[in-house]
């Protein structure tokens, strides 16, 4: 997505009392502070938001370096979006994580157009295993499951179950319906479920 779209993203949101916005996005005041140019603020950011951004596109796009490169574009993105963010409908967070799920998109429709993922380059961006080979096999069997999902229900998947997000911000993020995004998390359960129907069993 152009920097252009993404900015309007930002701006596409009620203009409410400033008050009540704070209460809603938890990330208010730091976003207030990075848009008024606080060096503390921009590190205390990227400190809160790098990881999961990171975690988030390696698991979309399963390529480590490529996620470091999204997760960092996304925050420039920020640190540009901040000084002109409106705070209302939507947090700032959901808006974070939509930024980064287009410029997987866009990486993905660049490098593999078309194609399938290439499923040995796939990495879980979690906790590596530590008890053994078995344990090993069942993080490696898992993420290739997911990496031959349909991408939408991937990246709903991913954002409910591994960035831990509720229903109605994943629908945000995603730019669809509560309905749809339940709809998405059924099709890709039930997509898990039969590729490791030995381990669930």
């Amino acid at each position: 997505m152009s920097r252009p779209a993404t900015d309007a993203l930002g701006r596409i949101h009620s203009e409410g009392p400033a008050a009540s916005s704070r209460v809603d996005d938890p990330d208010a005041d730091l976003v207030r502070r990075v848009g008024s140019g606080d060096l503390l603020a921009v590190r205390a950011l990227t400190a809160r938001k790098l990881p999961r951004l990171t975690a988030l596109a390696a698991r979309v796009l399963g390529d480590a370096a490529e996620a470091e490169d999204v997760a960092q574009e996304s925050l420039i993105r920020a640190w540009r979006q901040a000084p002109v963010w409106r705070f209302g409908e939507a947090r700032f967070d959901t808006w974070l994580h939509r930024v980064t799920l287009n410029l997987c998109r866009d990486r993905l429709r660049r490098v593999r157009p078309g194609g399938p993922q290439d499923l040995e380059a796939l990495v879980d961006p979690g906790p590596a295993p530590d008890r053994g080979l078995e344990a090993r096999d069942v993080g490696d069997r898992v993420a290739a499951a997911m990496a031959i999902l349909p991408a939408r229900q991937r990246e709903a998947v991913v954002l409910c179950h591994y960035q831990e997000m509720g229903n109605i911000q994943a629908a945000a993020a995603l730019g669809i319906s509560v309905e749809a995004l339940e709809s998405l998390l059924s099709r890709g359960r039930r997509a898990l479920r039969t590729a490791l129907s030995d381990l669930v069993a």
